[in-house]
């Protein structure tokens, strides 16, 4: 297999750190853009970064990608053949406090990106989609090939933006692109804002932990090497036209352009209390948990279909949440220079 020119945004972050690991691994070159911005723990990502320097096949570039001019010379300069954009303002809950922020990154840094593809002949553009652009949906589980045109909150609705731009982009220029729709990613190195990661750091000080809708919430999560491997697969793997498709009965996740949009989840969903259940078992000590009503923008549910994956790439998620749970909490204990309390429940 050639080696590639890969550009990751956002590879500072949880994610891109990951995937940005196992491309060096097998010998592409690989280029980190980021703005290392405060939503989260800089020093977290200034960590990760230290993993990844040093590399001959490693470049790292402090850039936002709402930089329009920076952007442009970026991709002048260095010659991709494969993009991975991961950089994006996350999260449902922040998206109600900020809500600019996630129109500079996700719309006009998304912009910037396509732009960049579309005047450099990307090979193939692989971006990050989200599952809660599923929104008010409640079939389960989510399929690609549903309509997904009631998003709950900006975030979601700004991720359904990044998906229209680029179908437009691969119709129109001819840009092979896909789109990942996450599903509740978790694992060493997380993000410090997503819920496992904080119930972790609640539960060893004893403090409450706030859980939504009662309790009464269930998500697919996935292990981050799962993703990462699924991520791989899917980069070298540019998407074609469907000749199947048709404008009278159009299918939502492909196209007569070269444009494609999984799922990428664990297909196997738990409730919330279940996880917080082993989370504690990982740990040695309880929860104290404060049950909540519905958060505003959230949904009770997630849970990905991932046929289309399995069949394409052969994608097939195999980390337990047991495993992949106590996988994190040992990182998170060798991080934070804390000792082992397994056994003490």
């Amino acid at each position: 297999m050639n080696k590639k020119r890969v550009l990751v945004t956002g590879g500072a972050g949880f994610i891109g750190f990951h995937l940005s690991q196992r491309l060096l691994d097998r010998g592409d070159q690989v280029c980190v853009i980021d703005n290392m911005c405060d939503y989260y723990d800089v020093s977290l990502k200034q960590d990760r970064l230290k993993l990844l320097a040093g590399r001959s096949n490693f470049v790292f570039i402090k850039a936002d990608i709402a930089d329009r001019e920076t952007m442009s010379d970026v991709f002048a300069g260095e010659k991709f053949d494969v993009v991975i954009n991961l950089a994006a303002q996350p999260g449902v809950r922040y998206s109600l406090i900020n809500p600019h922020s996630y129109i500079a990154s996700n719309i006009v840094g998304f912009l910037n990106i396509l732009e960049g593809c579309r005047h450099n002949h990307i090979e193939h553009l692989v971006f990050a989609s989200s599952s809660s652009i599923y929104g008010a949906n409640t079939e389960m589980p989510y399929s690609v090939h549903h309509n997904v045109d009631h998003p709950t909150s900006l975030y979601a609705a700004s991720k359904k933006a990044n998906e229209l731009m680029a179908h437009s982009y691969a119709s129109l220029y001819g840009t092979p692109v896909t789109g990942l729709r996450f599903f509740t990613v978790y694992g060493p190195w997380g993000r410090p804002d997503m819920a496992y990661f904080s119930f972790t750091k609640a539960i060893l000080a004893g403090t409450p932990i706030q859980v939504f809708n009662y309790g009464k919430m269930k998500r697919d999560f996935t292990y981050i090497d799962d993703i990462v491997e699924g991520m791989v697969r899917i980069i070298d793997r540019a998407p074609q036209p469907n000749p199947g498709w048709r404008g009278e009965h159009p299918d939502p996740a492909s196209s007569y352009a070269p444009f494609r949009l999984y799922n990428i989840g664990n297909h196997q969903p738990i409730e919330l209390l279940q996880f917080i259940k082993i989370l504690e078992g990982c740990l040695g000590c309880e929860a104290v948990i404060d049950l909540m009503p519905m958060q505003a923008g959230d949904v009770i549910a997630t849970y990905a279909d991932i046929k289309d994956l399995m069949d394409d790439v052969g994608f097939s998620p195999h980390t337990p949440i047991d495993e992949g749970i106590k996988k994190f909490v040992e990182w998170y204990r060798d991080y934070y220079g804390l000792k082992s309390n397994i056994g003490a429940l």
